[in-house]
């Protein structure tokens, strides 16, 4: 088994879908092959008009030709695993080269900065997680009561002490849904979607909290386009379907609820839901049909 850097972007032409599989050209297969049981690094190039840099963090579970396309293969990401970056990381940025395996013997940039798959070291897959997901409990939302739906809040904070602890933590429950958690407040700027209120406690703490909009549970990916910020009152009627969404962010009410014009009185006078300023953070159809499926009740 190997690490990986696999490079992504929004504008790519191949059917990638990051939580779930990358696809690629026959040459990249032995590339590809070793990152099977292991994570990589998804990375959007500098040229990209307002890159991520390193964005996210995945496992890959297999490795499969694709059945839709001549010599084309799919590395399928094994659910559960991906995992956006609280703070993406830029390939040079304050602290210099964060990719040192990119340098060839004289300290330069090589080719290889340029492969779309490449190998990466574990000193380099360590460098470039501690600053992705290094987080502080400043400005996160709070959250009284949990119920099996809500995202927890118990401070559990990242250990970089080895290698395995490292990785142990990509896994660990908790330690994903704050660290979503933060990744959905940031995009939403601590304002619910739905309502529209911004209300931050006196302690500096936003109010507001991060829903997934097809639940982990039921095979929801931790991906800021499955996530977005409501008021604790809106998430419960969210997570129980009296609330829903159009694929153009209508918000949608319930005929099942008890309180129809209370509710209307609640949410945006326009009808719809508040996206985040970035369009390639916004609610996925795919997620937003599921809900309507799954949890709506119309």
């Amino acid at each position: 088994m190997a690490k990986g850097i696999f490079v992504h972007r929004t504008d790519s032409i191949y059917d990638d879908s990051p939580a779930e599989r990358y696809q690629f050209p026959r040459q990249y297969l032995s590339r590809v092959s070793p990152c099977i049981g292991d994570w990589i690094i998804y990375y959007e190039p500098s040229k990209v008009r307002d890159t991520r840099g390193y964005f996210a963090v995945a496992k890959v579970a297999d490795v499969v030709p694709d059945p839709t396309a001549k010599d084309m293969y799919l590395a399928l990401i094994e659910p559960g695993t991906y995992l956006d970056f609280v703070n993406p990381v830029p390939f040079n940025g304050p602290i210099g080269l964060v990719e040192q395996g990119v340098l060839n013997e004289a300290g330069k940039i090589s080719g290889r900065a340029q492969a779309a798959v490449r190998p990466v070291s574990n000193a380099d897959f360590n460098r470039i997680i501690e600053m992705g997901l290094a987080d502080d409990e400043a400005f996160l939302p709070r959250v009284d009561q949990l119920d099996e739906n809500r995202v927890r809040e118990e401070r559990a904070p990242f250990v970089f002490e080895v290698e395995r602890d490292r990785v142990a933590n990509l896994g660990s429950r908790l330690v994903r849904d704050r660290l979503f958690r933060r990744r959905v407040v940031q995009a939403y700027d601590a304002r619910c979607s739905i309502t529209g209120l911004k209300l931050i406690n006196g302690g500096g703490r936003a109010e507001v909290e991060a829903a997934h909009i097809r639940p982990v549970e039921r095979g929801g990916p931790d991906i800021i386009t499955n996530g977005i910020a409501l008021s604790g009152t809106v998430h419960w009627m969210f997570d129980r379907g009296l609330i829903g969404l159009g694929d153009d962010l209508e918000i949608l009410i319930s005929r099942q609820t008890n309180d129809p014009d209370g509710i209307r009185g609640m949410i945006n006078r326009n009808g719809f839901a508040i996206p985040p300023t970035r369009a390639l953070e916004r609610p996925h159809p795919g997620f937003l049909a599921w809900h309507r499926e799954h949890c709506f009740k119309h």
